[in-house]
């Protein structure tokens, strides 16, 4: 007993501490009862819940507010709800590819694939996750400006929030932090049921007409390829998967992993419709702008539906950037760590843990840092970067398809087949967009 006692003291700090956190599940596991099973299940979730509402992020926010003032209620609706099961069909293989190997995405292609792939998979993600977090800035500061605080201010003030919830608190606390944030980005909802003359057969014909105004031209397709990247990007893969192996699910736990990343799935496009709602029954016509900055938007909202509505819709564009902000540099983090062979864990302590939390901390500081060059085109920038996220896809699709389909690694737990053609045709669907968009910067006028 004495020897397994010192080895048991001699673990690495956050190994400890995870033991701790699955040994408190493993006791829950034990109870029997519905009262006891939804404790467990509480107790399970947050990974996929997390990913998903950091996905309406502040660049999600801003796309899909962009989306209805240009287009009005009509193609997006019902597009919005395709993205659902897109969503969850490639965040579920996170959970499972992570339930099953205990190993981040990173890690897993590292040592997988080697040192190449690895590489490039993780210059991938670092480049994405620094662009995605420009965007998140830009929300916080713009969203922040409403209340009349100066873009530095609010720019140093997320970079403190975001270093103290990483580097302060251990997995489980920064999670429910987290998840408590998360909520404000529920505020869009309640705001759709106070925009004037919405009228509800139009959502509902929506649905069968599929309405593009103006037809199928650059914009549009811009603005699709710009909404495919805010639902699907690569930071989500690296942070669920690390989130899960953080956490310490099993593969037990792979189901309560799979609602938690369904109910994550339906928020997410709840909330964005209820953004392209607000946008496209207020902004959309009632200016001849083609593409307006999210300042305008709000403006128009005030103008429409009062001070008070657009103080809330600035309030949920703060939270969206601030909840993404934690996600991605998390995600950057873990990633490093993962590759590096550095701690990678959330549990551990600032000064044991410091490799693991720099990375992630110095690009708060890189993204914090550009959006404060003056007259930068933040508007043209956030869906700039949501159309490089979709570029950046498919091959980070590529990679988590052929772990979830080597049976040495994954056993029993290998896709299905129907999982399989789904998501192969979710990475057709993005190559084929992709090469759409490389015809537009070719030939511009193409659609025109």
């Amino acid at each position: 007993m004495k020897d397994y006692k010192d080895k048991l003291d001699n673990l690495p700090v956050d190994i400890k501490l995870r033991a701790a956190d699955r040994l408190k599940i493993h006791l829950m596991r034990q109870k029997y009862g519905y009262f006891s099973r939804l404790c467990l299940l509480i107790a399970l979730i947050g990974p996929g819940i997390l990913v998903m509402i950091a996905d309406n992020d502040a660049g999600g926010v801003i796309t899909y507010a962009q989306t209805g003032s240009i287009f009005g209620i009509g193609f997006f609706i019902p597009f919005m709800i395709v993205m659902l099961p897109v969503a969850y069909i490639v965040q579920e293989m996170t959970v499972r590819l992570g339930a099953v190997t205990h190993r981040g995405h990173a890690e897993m292609i590292w040592k997988r694939y080697g040192k190449f792939w690895g590489a490039f998979s993780l210059i991938d993600l670092i480049v994405a996750n620094i662009l995605t977090l420009i965007t998140e800035f830009i929300g916080i500061t713009l969203g922040m400006q409403v209340f009349g605080v100066s873009p530095i201010i609010s720019s140093v003030a997320a970079i403190i929030i975001i270093a103290s919830i990483q580097l302060f608190l251990r997995y489980f606390a920064w999670e429910w932090i987290s998840l408590s944030i998360a909520l404000f980005n529920l505020i869009f909802i309640p705001l759709v049921f106070f925009v004037p003359h919405l009228h509800w057969d139009s959502v509902a014909r929506s649905f069968v007409s599929w309405h593009i105004p103006g037809g199928v031209h650059t914009l549009f397709i811009y603005v699709v390829l710009a909404n495919l990247g805010t639902t699907i990007a690569p930071w989500m893969l690296f942070f669920q998967q690390s989130s899960v192996v953080d956490k310490g699910l099993t593969v037990k736990d792979i189901r309560d992993g799979q609602i938690d990343t369904f109910i994550g799935s339906v928020f997410m496009v709840i909330v964005a419709i209820a953004i392209i709602l607000i946008t496209g029954a207020t902004v959309y016509g009632f200016t001849s702008t083609p593409n307006l900055g999210i300042q305008t938007i709000l403006s128009i909202i005030s103008a429409k539906m009062g001070w008070v509505a657009m103080r809330l819709f600035a309030l949920g564009l703060i939270e969206a950037g601030l909840i993404a902000a934690i996600a991605i540099s998390a995600s950057t983090s873990w990633a490093m760590g993962e590759a590096f062979g550095w701690p990678k864990s959330i549990n551990m302590p600032p000064l044991q843990g410091w490799k693991f939390y720099l990375p992630g901390i110095i690009s708060l500081f890189i993204a914090g840092g550009i959006v404060l060059i003056p007259n930068a085109p933040l508007g043209f920038l956030n869906l700039t970067v949501q159309v490089i996220a979709t570029i950046f896809m498919p091959a980070a699709m590529m990679f988590l398809l052929l772990l979830l389909n080597d049976k040495e690694i994954m056993g029993d737990y290998t896709n299905r087949p129907w999982q399989n053609i789904s998501a192969f045709a979710i990475v057709g669907f993005l190559i084929v967009m992709d090469g759409i968009y490389g015809l537009i910067v070719v030939f511009p006028h193409i659609f025109t």
